[in-house]
């Protein structure tokens, strides 16, 4: 072998290396974020996100499905980026759910304040 074909030899397995460690490199931050967007989907869940926020939920859970369909497909970039998109949808829907439930809970603390002061009122006289 001449020197100029050890060369394309060397170049051709360096890039051959590269290629394999780029791709396994990929899958890891793609798992994670499906990983931390499953659980912002469970938390929105949990925080009536399905009853306050139907709509985001809905997007949430359909791109977190996708993204996980991108994981066995092993496009890792796209579940990465549905994983991200779903995690957003879900925060909104729980911020929309914690919203809706502050509230309900403070309407239900006006009723309460204006109870009180038709009773001090009839009291009065």
């Amino acid at each position: 072998m001449n020197m100029n074909s050890r060369q394309w030899v060397v170049a051709l397995c360096g890039a051959a290396v590269l290629t394999t460690f780029g791709c396994s490199s990929m899958k890891t931050p793609a798992t994670a974020d499906v990983a931390v967007s499953k659980a912002a989907v469970d938390n929105a869940a949990g925080a009536g996100g399905a009853e306050f926020a139907p709509v985001e939920m809905r997007s949430s859970r359909e791109k977190l499905d996708r993204a996980n369909k991108a994981m066995i497909d092993k496009d890792y970039e796209l579940a990465s980026d549905l994983a991200n998109q779903a995690q957003a949808d879900a925060k909104l829907a729980q911020a929309k759910a914690n919203s809706a439930k502050a509230q309900a809970a403070a309407e239900a603390i006006q009723e309460d304040i204006q109870v009180l002061r038709q009773e001090l009122e009839r009291n009065r006289k």
